[in-house]
């Protein structure tokens, strides 16, 4: 069974304003950041004391103590939030979890069987994103402020680093937990459940709605230099809940992402494989266009199985 999307085009009386919506979601999300970010810290703080609850803020990673709060702060003030706000923000704002969250497990199994293949041949095309990406630059007067972002991001990488020094099997698998599925569930619960929605109805065009709430999605990570490619899967993720109708069809593509992306930094931790996660030289131009020929038709035949059970997603 596919849920039809046209019918997030209706606009329910009893619901605020598309507008009051966007600002109710964004105005929620924040509050609950800045509130577990304090809660977060109390928690860091109460464990391990003030230097390093800096350290951690700081992305100290020379502190033996800060890979560990780095999930602290990771769980408690990013993931928990951004799950906590799409739910109340869909009970209680709007009143509608079914259409804002599309939490519904209705939708065909080929859809995962598709969705890792598309996931597996976008490498290449992420990697073109990536190194044209890295090419961009800001104009001259802007200088400043791209030598900042470089340097916030150099030291979030770090950060990641610290968090993914997996020592053991244990290891991996708790990573691939609250990496891979655990920001999974949240973001695409907020991406694609309420705020996709909330651009569909607000623009009445699934196709612009899809592409917004990917550039917004990226926008939210605040790397300027890995921007892109994140606009990239975040419309992917949307075409996948758009013609599915569920949010875990999302939820499937985003922890193949970020799980594939654990598991290959395990890997190379352990001399297992060669392939470094962080090269952005691995395919060439050929592999760049097969990729996306492969990734585009896949999504064609998504969309044809899709439209072939519900003719009204045509539309």
């Amino acid at each position: 069974m596919i849920q039809e999307p046209t019918k997030d085009y209706i606009q329910q009386t009893n619901q605020p304003s598309i507008f009051v919506q966007f600002l109710s979601i964004v105005g929620i999300t924040i509050g609950l950041v800045i509130v577990f970010s304090f809660i977060a810290a109390g928690i860091i703080l109460a464990i391990f004391g003030f230097k390093t609850l800096g350290d951690t803020f700081s992305f100290n990673t020379q502190n033996p103590h800060v890979g560990t709060t780095l999930w602290i702060l990771q769980i408690v003030s990013t993931t928990v939030p951004l799950f906590v706000a799409p739910v109340l923000f869909a009970r209680f704002i709007v009143s509608d979890t079914a259409t804002y969250l599309k939490p519904t497990f209705k939708f065909l199994p080929v859809f995962l069987l598709l969705i890792f293949t598309i996931m597996l041949f976008s490498s290449p095309v992420m990697e073109m994103l990536s190194n044209i990406n890295q090419k961009l630059s800001l104009p001259a007067a802007l200088k400043g402020l791209e030598d900042k972002l470089r340097a916030m991001e150099l030291s979030a990488q770090k950060a990641t680093e610290a968090m993914l020094n997996m020592k053991s099997i244990w290891a991996l698998l708790w990573a691939l937990f609250v990496v891979g599925l655990l920001t999974a569930i949240a973001e695409e619960f907020l991406f694609r459940g309420v705020i996709q929605t909330i651009f569909i109805r607000w623009t009445r065009n699934k196709h612009a709605a899809i592409w917004i709430t990917a550039i917004l999605f990226s926008a939210f990570h605040m790397e300027f230099f890995t921007f892109l490619p994140r606009v990239f899967l975040g419309a992917i993720f949307g075409y996948f809940v758009a013609y599915s109708g569920s949010v875990w069809t999302g939820v499937w593509g985003h922890f193949l992402n970020n799980g594939s992306a654990v598991l290959i930094t395990y890997l190379f931790q352990h001399k297992t494989i060669k392939l470094d996660p962080d090269d952005q030289h691995v395919f060439n131009y050929p592999l760049y266009a097969i990729s996306i020929i492969i990734v585009l038709f896949l999504l064609f035949i998504y969309r044809y199985v899709a439209i072939g059970k519900k003719p009204e997603l045509s539309n």
